[in-house]
């Protein structure tokens, strides 16, 4: 059985008070409100001053009210909120002995955390102009931070180094954070990524009885992708065959170059307890070839196990060698991280600015990129507060920095190193100098005068024959037959403006340092590159003195 609905023409009985029920409330004493107005029944004065006014509000009246507001159809949540409002105002009603607030202070003592409050170290009192102007400018953590790091690594608002690109500089408190924090996280490519800023590797270890050695560090991981072929015995996986490809730190164990097993990536961690442990985070199993002296294995990847190899890449597996260049960096010394407290020349943020490392070359365009290199006094706040890092009880960036007893302050000329870089190279300073104040016109892609100084190609260009004179644009072992360095420096004999030009000012001389440095690279023979010292060194494992930290070529068998 259906029930009835009501429909529009349906009649319903009066709501009593509602506008269809037109007899008169038996309590009312009030007039009815024309539409559109809000009457109140009048609150009867008690005669006290004003500021002791009693509001007598009879239950009659309270009443009134109920019913007088329930008519309509918002008179249910009206009526609630306006009883409320009076219910409040009698609570406030009438005091015959006042409100005496109290005189004087409340009595308050607050809880603060306790916290090592050092007091700012004594200032420089010595002549040197950029120390005394470096103390001026950038006298506090903060300072150095909005007004160098903000400024040249993160500018726009973050525009770089903010929270899509490691490390994120843009506040003070991410400053602070990139202490003892690990270098080359997120490294862009492989070549780009420094020795020094290696971790140790995570382990891959295969299930079968076959192989007699333990788990092995990771040197690097790829997936290469494309149709499998049939691979075997006569027909091995090539350096880029199809397939999942390991590059071990060491050779594994197996008489068999097929091995069908299942494969554990493992990490070490220190637990909270500070107890050493292994877990094995990620499995694969499929068949592996064994190749490059044993030192690689390539695992095949069947169109069902593709999904599966991609999640395995995306856990981030930690690699010993990610540069592949055959050093494991970690091996050779302990990492080194974005700011290293008390030892500047040893800081990785550091490094890229100034190009270099404690003489070795970093990989990768000198910063900053998009604005200019920074001042020597601006590298000096930077210096002297990382220095100071190492001795500071806390890490206080609206601390002063104390550039008195700060060791660069002694020497604040060569900061920028110059012609000291033992790796004065093409590769290892003077690209970074030119890109970065030449860059802007002499792109790679629309360079000005066809002479790119932005690529690989830049070096080359650099020999050849310039189109404003009849001298190469850099003669080897002379300055002065070399038209860039000409140019450079504002020579009598050159056609057009000198260089580097803004658009605003006109020439904008490079600084003496970066002059001099290319004046110097010239006088040398003007040298592209020279065997990476750590390379040269050929370092050892530093664990057992074996030098296997770093491996001719895995695929020269």
């Amino acid at each position: 059985m259906s029930l009835p609905l009501y429909s529009h023409s349906t009649a319903r009985p009066p709501r009593p008070g509602s506008p269809r029920d037109r007899s008169p409330s038996p309590s009312s004493t009030i007039a009815q409100p024309r539409l559109g107005q809000t009457s109140l029944p009048r609150l009867a004065m008690t005669g006290h001053p004003p500021h002791q006014t009693s509001l007598a509000v009879p239950t009659l009246a309270l009443a009134e009210i109920g019913q007088r507001v329930d008519r309509g159809s918002r008179g249910a949540v009206f009526r609630g909120a306006l009883v409320a409002t009076v219910l409040a105002a009698m609570a406030c009603g009438d005091s015959d002995a006042g409100y005496n607030p109290p005189e004087g202070p409340l009595p308050f003592e607050p809880i603060r955390p306790d916290r090592d409050d050092p007091a700012d170290p004594a200032p420089y009192t010595g002549s040197d102009p950029i120390v005394l102007a470096a103390q001026e400018e950038y006298r506090t953590g903060l300072d150095l931070h909005v007004k160098v790091i903000r400024r040249t690594c993160s500018p726009t608002e973050g525009v770089c180094h903010n929270t899509k690109e490691y490390p994120d500089l843009h506040t003070a408190a991410n400053f602070l954070a990139a202490v003892d924090a690990p270098c080359n996280v997120q490294a862009g490519t492989r070549e780009a990524i420094f020795d020094r800023c290696e971790r140790p590797g995570d382990r891959f270890a295969l299930d079968t009885d076959a192989v007699r050695s333990g788990p092995i560090e990771i040197g690097n991981l790829r997936y290469v992708p494309g149709e499998r072929p049939e691979y075997s015995e006569s027909n091995p996986p090539g350096p880029e065959a199809p397939g999942l490809h390991v590059a071990l730190a060491d050779p594994i164990v197996t008489d068999r170059t097929e091995l069908w097993a299942q494969a554990r990536f493992i990490r070490t961690f220190v637990d909270p307890a500070g107890l050493v442990q292994d877990i094995s985070y990620r499995a694969y199993a499929t068949r592996w070839w064994v190749v490059g002296n044993g030192r690689e294995l390539v695992g095949e990847v069947n169109d069902w196990q593709i999904d599966e190899v991609r999640r395995l890449l995306e856990v981030g597996v930690v690699e010993g060698d990610p540069n592949l260049n055959g050093v494991f960096g970690a091996r050779v010394e302990d990492p080194v991280s974005l700011l290293v407290p008390g030892a500047p020349e040893a800081s990785y943020l550091i490094a890229r600015v100034r190009g270099v490392m404690e003489g070795e070359a970093v990989p990768g365009t000198r910063m900053p990129l998009a604005n200019q290199p920074l001042s020597n006094a601006e590298l000096l706040a930077l210096y002297c507060f990382v220095e100071g890092l190492g001795t500071t009880p806390t890490s206080r960036l609206d601390r002063a920095i104390d550039y008195a007893t700060c060791s660069y302050s002694a020497d604040p000329e060569n900061l920028d190193l110059g012609t000291e870089s033992q790796d004065l190279t093409w590769a290892g300073k003077i690209s970074s100098i030119f890109e970065s104040n030449c860059g802007g016109c002499h792109d790679a892609e629309t360079p000005s005068a066809d002479l790119p100084l932005v690529g690989e190609q830049a070096y080359d260009a650099l020999l050849l024959a310039s189109e404003g004179s009849s001298l190469p644009r850099v003669t080897p072992s002379d300055p002065s037959a070399s038209y860039v360095w000409l140019k450079l420096t504002n020579a009598a004999d050159i056609d057009g403006s000198p260089m580097p030009t803004s658009p605003l000012t006109g020439w904008r001389p490079l600084t003496n340092l970066d002059l001099d440095a290319i004046r110097t690279w010239i006088e040398r023979g003007a040298p592209r590159d020279w065997p990476h010292p750590r390379i040269a060194a050929a370092p050892v494992n530093r664990l057992d003195g074996t030098p296997h930290a770093m491996h001719p070529p895995l695929w020269d068998v």
